[in-house]
C-alpha cells in the first residue's frame, strides 16, 4: 500500500480498527488462482507477536481447502467518503482545489490456519456473537437456539485464523488540508449524515 508519511496510521488507530469486529476481505493466492471471501472477524491482540484475526467460512467454500501460496491478506475497511472541493474554504480563496476520497483502511498480512474442531468453532461463534450482540437491547445468545440445531450449524462451517505478521494501515482524512478546509469537511460530512467519517476526520486532524 502507498502510504505518505502524513497519512500513516499509528498503532492505536490500527488496534481500534481491528477491534471493531467488522467484516473484511480475506484474500489468498493459490495454485487455482486468487480467492476472496467477505466475512466477519474477531481480533485477538494477545495471541502471537501481532495478534490474530479469527473468522469462519461455509464448509462448501473452497477457499479454506486451497493451500495459500505465501501470506494471506485481510483488507479491513474503516469509514470512507467522497470529499467535494465545495466544502473547502480554499475554494473561495484561490480555487486551486480538486475532489478527493477520504478513507481508513488496513492491509493485514499473515499465516492462514484452518480449524475444523467443534470446540474451537463453538468458542469462536460464541465470541463473535457476544461481540456483535453487545449493543442490542435484548442480546441473543447461542444458547437461545436448540443445542442440536447449533451443532448442525457448526458442522456447516470451518474456522479460519490469520496469524498476523505485519499490518500496513492508512488514514487519509484531510490531514494535508488547512484547518479551515478541515472544518468545512467535517461540517459537510455531518450535513450529509455521515457522522462516522466526520468523526474520523476530526480525530485525525493535526493540532493547531
Amino acid at each position: 500500500m502507498y502510504i505518505p508519511t502524513h497519512f500513516a496510521a499509528d498503532d492505536t488507530t490500527v488496534r481500534e480498527l481491528l477491534s471493531r469486529g467488522q467484516a473484511a476481505d480475506l484474500i489468498t493466492v493459490t495454485e487455482q488462482g486468487m480467492l476472496a471471501t467477505f466475512l466477519p472477524l474477531v481480533f485477538d491482540p494477545d495471541e502471537g507477536e501481532h495478534g490474530v484475526l479469527r473468522g469462519h467460512v461455509a464448509r462448501n467454500n473452497d477457499q479454506w481447502r486451497q493451500r495459500p501460496i505465501g501470506e494471506a491478506l485481510v483488507i479491513v475497511h474503516g469509514p470512507d467518503a467522497y470529499i467535494t472541493p465545495s466544502w473547502y474554504a480554499s475554494k473561495a480563496e484561490h480555487g486551486r482545489v480538486v475532489p478527493t476520497w477520504n478513507y481508513l483502511t488496513a492491509h493485514v498480512y499473515g499465516e492462514l490456519r484452518t480449524h475444523d474442531d467443534p470446540g474451537w468453532l463453538d468458542a469462536h461463534v460464541r465470541g463473535l456473537t457476544a461481540l456483535q450482540e453487545s449493543a442490542e437491547q435484548a442480546p441473543w445468545s447461542v444458547d437461545d437456539a436448540p443445542a442440536a440445531f447449533v451443532a448442525g450449524q457448526l458442522r456447516a462451517i470451518v474456522g479460519v485464523e490469520v496469524v498476523i505478521n505485519r499490518v500496513e494501515a492508512k488514514v487519509k482524512m484531510s490531514q494535508n488540508r488547512p484547518p479551515a478546509d478541515v472544518d468545512g469537511v467535517v461540517s459537510g460530512l455531518r450535513a450529509r449524515g455521515d457522522a462516522a467519517t466526520a468523526a474520523a476526520v476530526q480525530s485525525a486532524r493535526r493540532p493547531g
